[in-house]
């Protein structure tokens, strides 16, 4: 896979930190920057297709029973 280079704006404060970050884990910042990305595409990327999952069965007619759901929300409030 080829590489290219992008820039952006970035707050000092966040500069810092990801220094920081890459001075404590004997990296640079482009590869704490790198890191960074991926961890937020694989959890958009993982949401995404979750979504596209429930709009198939949805249009499907794929739908939970009623107990179903109240038995999930029954556990959330514990």
């Amino acid at each position: 896979m080829g590489k290219t280079t992008s820039t952006f704006r970035l707050d000092a404060d966040k500069r810092e930190a990801l220094d920081a970050i890459a001075e404590v884990a004997d990296r640079d910042r482009s590869y704490v920057l790198k890191e960074a990305i991926d961890a937020y595409l694989d959890v958009h990327q993982w949401q995404i297709e979750h979504i596209k999952k429930g709009l198939r069965q949805a249009e499907a007619g794929q739908f939970a029973a009623e107990k179903e759901v109240a038995r999930a929300f029954a556990r959330w409030r514990r």
